[in-house]
């Protein structure tokens, strides 16, 4: 750690970094630089002898024609590791996304662009194409850490210190609206802000040091507030609602005790549209929504299925369930069971489907659950993915169970971070061979 190597910059990776090569040949997993740059790169992280070692660009010596200052003023070496594109250009920081969705379908899954179906294009969300310098407000939820003096602040790239901030340039405007980082938290460890889309509920979850009491809250707008309980990792009420209130695809959806919503206010919508393009669900039709949160996708199909149809969702988050069951009572069709999904399918004795949504956890769907819907005679197939390594490793499994990718559309959902949104539609091989 600390040795310096003036090197050329290769490709972007998966993870925020581009790859160098030192003169002896080591690899270098570099950030905060751009393919093409030669730069001097300062070692963070690994051994001698480690198959790869982690850097920062801290001096650069030939600038990339992406390349912009941060914006952001934490951003940059040693500092905030939320963001890992604030030195590139919107279009760039879209491109590089884009190279690494085609890389990892390649390396993982045999596929080129145009055999998933896909242009190669990264599309930003709707008001989120901005000029170089400017920077999209989109984060819904912030988790903040506090350091030992009680300053809110992000913690820094694969650490745990905290880098504090009065101002963190992604975050949604009903985020910044609470004031968070202008308030000392005396024994905290975390405080989560949520700034509901849907609504104009907002909701901060606590997280205490062992032993320490919680703070009178005193923010900038209302507020409800919750706790992680220091025993059993619950989240608690303490103040307020225990939910907030989200709206996509026109419904409202209840989310309660800090439980999963897309975090970029446009990203439930665009979801919801590439899926229902993609399925084209009809009356009567019988949909799997897998991994299914509150019941976003399946009140969406709900919808369109109509009342000969049928839905079942899949969830093994116990308070997500109840969401689910609560945003979807008025479906007298709609069936939501707890567990995980891999568990549960099997058990349903389900032998055939119309339609499948999955949305799976970062890790992928993975190959035993990918076989067993491979074997339900689908029409249609939507994958929803938030790592396109995982999504390349499922597509391979379900083409091993004869299923081809039809579509591939790929969405700048978490602007200057290295992560995007993918969703995949599949059909038998068969069908049109």
């Amino acid at each position: 750690m600390g040795e310096e190597y003036e090197v050329e910059v290769g490709p972007v990776a998966h993870g925020g970094h581009c790859v160098a090569r030192t003169s002896e040949g080591q690899v270098l997993f570099v950030r905060h630089t751009l393919p093409g740059e030669r730069v001097v790169a300062r070692v963070t992280e690994g051994e001698e002898g480690a198959r790869f070692l982690r850097a920062d660009a801290v001096e650069i010596l030939d600038a990339s024609k992406d390349r912009i200052e941060a914006p952001c003023p934490f951003a940059g070496p040693g500092r905030c590791g939320g963001c890992d594109w604030q030195h590139a250009k919107p279009g760039a920081q879209r491109r590089l996304k884009g190279e690494v969705v085609a890389e990892q379908l390649q390396r993982l899954a045999g596929l080129t662009p145009e055999e998933a179906g896909w242009d190669g294009t990264v599309m930003p969300a709707e008001g989120d194409k901005l000029p170089a310098g400017q920077v999209p407000s989109w984060r819904t939820r912030v988790q903040y850490a506090v350091d030992a003096d009680g300053r809110a602040g992000l913690r820094r790239h694969r650490s745990h210190e905290v880098e504090p901030v009065d101002h963190c340039l992604i975050a949604a405007d009903g985020v910044s609206e609470l004031g968070v980082e202008q308030r000392d938290w005396p024994g905290m460890a975390t405080v989560e802000a949520i700034a509901a889309t849907g609504s104009q509920d907002r909701q901060v979850i606590l997280t205490p040091r062992p032993g320490a009491r919680l703070p009178l809250v005193e923010l900038d707008r209302p507020v409800s507030v919750m706790r992680v309980d220091e025993k059993d990792g619950g989240v608690h009420r303490v103040h307020g609602r225990s939910f907030v209130r989200e709206r996509a695809d026109g419904r409202t959806y209840r989310v309660g005790s800090g439980g999963f919503w897309q975090v970029h206010p446009k990203s439930a919508d665009t979801l919801v549209t590439a899926v229902m393009q993609g399925l084209l669900p009809r009356k009567g039709d019988m949909a799997l929504d897998l991994y299914c949160g509150v019941g976003l996708f399946a009140g969406a199909l709900a919808d369109r299925v109509g009342d000969q149809g049928a839905v079942l969702g899949i969830e093994s988050g116990k308070r997500a369930v109840e969401d689910a069951r609560h945003n979807l009572a008025g479906f007298d069709r709609v069936r939501v069971e707890q567990g995980k999904v891999e568990a549960v399918l099997p058990r349903t004795g389900i032998s055939e489907v119309d339609l499948v949504v999955l949305d799976p956890p970062r890790a992928g769907a993975g190959r035993k659950t990918v076989q067993h819907l491979t074997t339900l005679s689908a029409r249609r197939i939507a994958y929803v993915a938030c790592d396109p390594a995982a999504l390349a490793r499922d597509l391979a499994y379900f083409r091993d169970g004869g299923y081809r990718v039809r579509t591939l559309r790929v969405f700048d959902l978490f602007p200057m971070t290295h992560h995007v949104e993918c969703v995949a539609i599949l059909e038998p091989a068969t069908k049109g061979a």
